[in-house]
């Protein structure tokens, strides 16, 4: 039998990044990626889970982005009918959002390589078993989910720059959002996200980005991000499988 995940892309370069792809392909897992902004979404009972990757929309922006409106009804049945979702980045809000969240402008923009720290509830976390307290990420967001949560989130992950980094619900563990995107730290896919993401990180407000400093900081964490995302991974297809 085939093990097929579903992924939800929403832009035409920000798709599963190469740790993604990797682990993905050490479990034998297909994935059936799809382009929401010029495709139908699918059935989903052929799944054995949903990933959402990140993006340019707002949570808010379903009058720019139509097809944020079916993306967060289809989210809604995964949820109803409990089946595992990992969402990164703009995937981890859309999550939060239908959650009953609340999502807007973070303090600041998260973007570049910092330390997170798991909380006691991501120490306990299936997913981060055997995964250091203290382990680096990889930011590129300005949006960020705001505090205080419904009850039936945990905050399994912080950081200086954003209070929420990962969340999951309390009786549904292998329902989780990741704000960080480890699953493309590759000094391979940040190249293309500076050259991609060029006009919107020279609108950030007091945040400049020097590009050969990000570079330099990708090829410094690249290995640890890889074997932290390969454990993650490991985890997490563990919990759903």
């Amino acid at each position: 039998m085939v093990r097929k995940i579903i992924v939800l892309q929403h832009n035409p370069w920000e798709g599963p990044g190469q740790f993604l792809l990797s682990a993905a392909k050490l479990h034998k897992i297909r994935m059936d990626i799809i382009h929401v902004w010029e495709e139908n979404l699918p059935e989903i009972e052929d799944y054995m889970a949903m990933i959402v990757l990140g993006g340019g929309p707002n949570v808010d922006q379903e009058h720019i982005y139509p097809f944020l409106t079916e993306e967060k009804k289809l989210i809604k049945k995964v949820i109803a009918q409990d089946m595992p979702y990992l969402g990164f980045c703009l995937g981890h809000q859309l999550l939060a959002d239908v959650l009953g969240a609340k999502v807007g402008p973070n303090f600041q923009s998260s973007i570049g390589y910092i330390q997170g720290f798991l909380t006691h509830e991501g120490e306990n976390h299936p997913a981060f078993k055997g995964l250091p307290q203290h382990f680096p990420l990889s930011k590129w967001h300005g949006q960020a989910v705001q505090e205080p949560l419904p009850s039936s989130i945990n905050i399994l992950a912080t950081s200086a720059e954003c209070r929420v980094e990962a969340i999951s619900l309390h009786d549904q563990p292998h329902i989780l959002g990741l704000q960080f995107d480890n699953h493309a730290a590759s000094l391979e896919n940040v190249k293309s996200w500076i050259s991609m993401d060029s006009k919107w990180l020279a609108t950030l407000q007091g945040r400049e980005v020097n590009p050969v400093m990000l570079l330099e900081d990708a090829q410094k964490h690249q290995a640890t991000i890889e074997a932290h995302f390969e454990k993650f991974f490991d985890n997490y297809f563990d919990l759903i499988h």
